[in-house]
C-alpha cells in the first residue's frame, strides 16, 4: 500500500484525541436518548476532564445547529479547568465575520496558552442552500483572512465574498506565533480536497476500508502537492475495546440492541451535513458490510445507523486495537480522534487498556508544523477552486 508523504515525516508518535459530546449524541443504547447523558456543561466538561486525566492529547468539540452546546463558548469555559489537553474546536466558515472570528480564536488561544486547534467546516447555514463551489470558496477566503490576521500587521483582502482594506490585526494575534492554530479539515468533494490541499494542516477521514482511505490520502496529497505543500492525516473513528474480541463484539451488539431504524434515520436526516458526499460514503460502507455489520476485520458500521457523519467503530481486544492503530499509522495516519458510547465509560476503557501502550504527542509544535512566515497566496478574484 503506497504511503503518501506527510508533513511530520520523522514523527513516530500519534496524536490520540477523544470527543466532547456537545451535540446530544451520547447514548448507552444507540439512538435512545438518555437524560443522564444529554448535552450539558456539566456532562460534557466531565468528559473533557476525564479525557485529560487518561492522557488524551486533544479533544474534538463539534458544532451543530440542531442541539447541544455552543462550541467556542464551551472551549472558553474549559480553559481554566484544564492545563494539558488541546481543544479541536469546530468553526463553520462564514458563520462569524472572519475578522471577528480571528479575534475570537486568538482570545481562546491565549486563554489556552496555545492549546487550541481548529476543525474547519464548510456547511450550509440554517435557511441556506448553497452550491459546493460557493461554500468552499467562502471557506478559502475565511481561512486566508484568518492567516493574515494571525501573521501580518494589517489585513488587506479583495475577494469575491469578503473585501477588507487596511484593517489592523493587532487584537487578533494568537498565542501561537508559528502561523496560528493547526487547521484540521474533512471533506470528499473536489472543492473540499482543493481547500484542504491549499490551506489546511491535517486532513481528517471517516472510517472506510484501508484501501479506500489510502486512495483518499493520495487524492488530497496531489492537491497539496500542486501548492507545494504536504499534509498530515487523521482518522475519526468510534472505539469499542475490551479484554477479548468476544466481549467487544458482544458490547457492540448490546448498544445497538434497542435501535429503531426509523428513529435512526430521523437522527441522520436532521443533521446539517446529511446530504454531503462524506455521509453518502458512510452509508455506502454500511451497505457493503457483512451480515454482522463489519466491512473489514474489527471495523463495525453499526454506529452509523444512529448518527450522521462518522459511522463506524473499531471493535476488538486490546491487542487487536493496537494492531489496527499501528496499521493505520504505517499508512501515514498521525491523528486519531476517537469516541465511544457512553463517552465517559469508553474513554476509561481505551484510556486504561490501549492509551498507556501508545507513544503519543501533544502540542502543535510537537506535531510537526513547520513555521511559515509567508502568508497564503490569495485566490484570484472570481476564481472558483
Amino acid at each position: 500500500m503506497t504511503v503518501v508523504p506527510v508533513t511530520s515525516a520523522d514523527l513516530d508518535a500519534a496524536e490520540v484525541s477523544w470527543f466532547a459530546a456537545l451535540c446530544s449524541d451520547d447514548y448507552q443504547f444507540l439512538g435512545v436518548p438518555d437524560e443522564n447523558l444529554r448535552s450539558s456543561w456539566e456532562h460534557c466538561s466531565d468528559i473533557v476532564k476525564a479525557a485529560e486525566g487518561y492522557g488524551f492529547r486533544n479533544i474534538l468539540c463539534p458544532s451543530s445547529y440542531q442541539v447541544g452546546q455552543d462550541t467556542l463558548s464551551f472551549v472558553a469555559g474549559c480553559a481554566p479547568i484544564t492545563d494539558r489537553i488541546n481543544f479541536l474546536a469546530a468553526i463553520r466558515c462564514g458563520e462569524v465575520q472572519p475578522v471577528m472570528l480571528a479575534r475570537t480564536v486568538a482570545t481562546l488561544d491565549h486563554m489556552l496558552k496555545g492549546r487550541l486547534t481548529l476543525n474547519v467546516i464548510s456547511s450550509d447555514f440554517p435557511g441556506e442552500v448553497a452550491d459546493s463551489a460557493y461554500r468552499y470558496k467562502r471557506s478559502h477566503e475565511v481561512v486566508e483572512i484568518l492567516r493574515q490576521a494571525w501573521t501580518q500587521d494589517h489585513i488587506e483582502y479583495d475577494g469575491d465574498i469578503y473585501k477588507i482594506s487596511k484593517l489592523s490585526s493587532d487584537p487578533a494575534r494568537p498565542y501561537q506565533q508559528n502561523g496560528g492554530p493547526l487547521l484540521y479539515f474533512g471533506g470528499y468533494s473536489p472543492d473540499a480536497l482543493e481547500l484542504c490541499g491549499a490551506q489546511c494542516d491535517v486532513y481528517l477521514m471517516w472510517p472506510e476500508t484501508k484501501e479506500m482511505l489510502a486512495q483518499r490520502m493520495r487524492d488530497v496529497h496531489e492537491r497539496a502537492k500542486a501548492h507545494g505543500r504536504t499534509l498530515d492525516y487523521g482518522l475519526r473513528v468510534h472505539m469499542i475495546v475490551r479484554d477479548t474480541e468476544a466481549e467487544a463484539r458482544e458490547y457492540a451488539e448490546y448498544i445497538s440492541s434497542k435501535l429503531d431504524d426509523e428513529y435512526g434515520k430521523l437522527i441522520r436526516d436532521r443533521a446539517h451535513d446529511s446530504i454531503s458526499l462524506g455521509v453518502a460514503h458512510q452509508a455506502r460502507a454500511r451497505e457493503l458490510a457483512d451480515k454482522f455489520g463489519y466491512t473489514e476485520p474489527n471495523l463495525w458500521t453499526g454506529v452509523g445507523r444512529a448518527r450522521s457523519g462518522c459511522g463506524a467503530a473499531l471493535v476488538g481486544s486490546t491487542d487487536q486495537i493496537l494492531s489496527q492503530l499501528e496499521e493505520y499509522r504505517k499508512m501515514g495516519i498521525r491523528a486519531f480522534i476517537l469516541s465511544g458510547y457512553p463517552h465517559l465509560d469508553e474513554a476509561q476503557h481505551f484510556g486504561t487498556k490501549v492509551l498507556p501502550q501508545l507513544k503519543t504527542c501533544s502540542l502543535p509544535h510537537e506535531y510537526g508544523r513547520v513555521p511559515d512566515s509567508t502568508p497564503a497566496t490569495p485566490l484570484g478574484t472570481g476564481v472558483r477552486r
